[in-house]
C-alpha cells in the first residue's frame, strides 16, 4: 500500500452538515517509524461526538482542523510493524479512523481478540466505547439499583440499546425506551424492553407517563429537550439522571424550548449529572468482563448497522444523526 484514501473535514458547518461538508482525499502512506505500525482498518465508528468536533469552540475534544483528516475508533490488521508488542496480523482498536491505512504509534493501539466476539466490529459497539458509555451511565452515574424503573431517550441507538439490556440483566423493574420509528419500537421490544414509544406518535410527557403510571427512577439522556423534560416531570423523588447526550439540538441554529421544568428537580430532590466516558478509563476492565459475559450468554445483543465503503462514510454519519442505525452505525472500510 503505497497510497491511503481519507475523509477530510473540508469546512466547518453551521446547522446540518452535507455534502460540501467532507472531502475524500488520497494520501501516500509513510514507512512506520520506530515503535509504529501500519494498519488496514476493517472497521471505522461514527458517533454523535463528531458533530461537535466538527465545531471551532472550546470543549471536552480539540475539534477537528479544516482541511485535515478526520479521525475517530477504528479496527484494523497490523500490516508492518515496528513494535514488537504488535507483530503483523494483529487486530487493534485505535483512534485514527476515518481512512484505510493509519501509521500511528503502537502504544495508541489495543489488542483486540476477534474470536471473543460475534463480530470484530463489536469492539466499537457493545464492547467498545459506547458499551462502556452504558455501563458508566447507567451503573455508576445513575446509581441504577436492582428494582429501578429505568427510562431510556434514543434507546435504539448504539448508547441506548445497550443501556436497556444493561439495565434488565442487572434486575431492572421495568425498563421503557424512546425511539424514531414503529420498526425501531418493535426493535426494542425484541431486546427485552418492557415498554417502548415512538416520539413520533404524541408527546413524550404523556407517552412516557402511559408507559410509566408509576413514574421513573432512573433517566439515560440521549436526546435532551423535551425527552428531558418528560423524564423531570415522570421522576419519583430522589430520581437520577445521567446526561449522556442531547443529540436533539446538535445540529440546532436555535436556542431549544424544552426543558421549562428544570425547577422541579429542587422540590423532587433530583439528581442530573453530566459525564465523559474519557474520564472513565479504570472502569474498562470491570466493563470488559461482564459485558464480554452477557454477550457470550445472550442477554446483550450486537446490534449494527453497517454502511460498506470509505467513500460511504459521511452518508453513514448524517444518516446516524437523522437515526437511521439500530444499534451501533458502523463503516466496513
Amino acid at each position: 500500500m503505497t497510497t491511503s484514501r481519507e475523509i477530510h473535514l473540508a469546512a466547518r458547518p453551521h446547522g446540518w452538515p452535507t455534502a460540501e461538508t467532507f472531502r475524500l482525499v488520497t494520501v501516500d502512506v509513510p514507512d512506520p517509524g520506530p515503535g509504529q505500525v501500519v494498519i488496514h482498518n476493517q472497521f471505522m465508528s461514527v458517533d454523535p461526538y463528531m458533530r461537535g468536533r466538527m465545531n471551532d469552540g472550546p470543549s471536552y475534544a480539540p475539534p477537528y482542523e479544516v482541511g485535515k483528516v478526520m479521525h475517530g475508533r477504528a479496527v484494523g490488521e497490523v500490516v508492518e510493524s515496528d513494535d514488537p508488542a504488535l507483530p503483523v496480523g494483529r487486530m487493534v482498536l485505535h483512534e485514527a479512523g476515518w481512512r484505510e491505512y493509519a501509521v500511528i504509534d503502537g502504544r495508541h493501539a489495543t489488542p483486540v481478540d476477534p474470536a471473543a466476539v460475534p463480530t470484530v466490529s463489536a469492539y466499537l459497539g457493545a464492547l467498545g466505547m459506547p458499551g462502556l458509555t452504558a455501563y458508566v451511565g447507567l451503573l455508576d452515574m445513575a446509581a441504577f439499583q436492582p428494582g429501578d424503573t429505568v427510562f431510556v431517550s434514543g434507546a435504539a441507538g448504539a448508547v441506548g440499546s445497550v443501556v436497556g439490556q444493561i439495565a434488565k440483566a442487572r434486575g431492572a423493574a421495568r425498563v421503557i425506551g424512546s425511539a424514531g420509528s414503529a420498526t425501531k419500537v418493535a426493535h426494542l421490544h425484541q431486546l427485552g424492553f418492557d415498554a417502548a414509544f415512538d416520539y413520533h406518535d404524541g408527546p413524550v410527557m404523556a407517552q412516557l407517563a402511559q408507559a410509566a403510571p408509576d413514574g421513573i427512577s432512573v433517566y439515560f439522556d440521549n436526546v435532551g429537550t423535551d425527552h428531558l423534560e418528560a423524564a423531570i416531570n415522570s421522576l419519583r423523588p430522589f430520581g437520577r439522571v445521567a446526561l449522556c447526550g442531547a443529540i436533539s439540538v446538535y445540529n440546532a441554529t436555535e436556542a431549544p424550548a424544552a426543558p421549562r421544568n428544570l425547577g422541579m428537580a429542587v422540590g423532587k430532590r433530583l439528581t442530573l449529572r453530566g459525564f465523559i466516558v474519557s474520564d472513565h478509563a479504570d472502569r474498562r476492565d470491570a466493563f470488559l468482563t461482564e459485558m464480554g459475559e452477557w454477550i457470550r450468554t445472550g442477554q446483550v445483543q450486537v446490534n449494527e448497522t453497517i454502511v460498506d465503503g470509505l467513500e460511504k462514510a459521511p452518508d453513514a454519519f448524517l444518516g446516524m444523526l437523522r437515526g437511521e442505525n439500530l444499534g451501533k452505525m458502523v463503516v466496513r472500510i
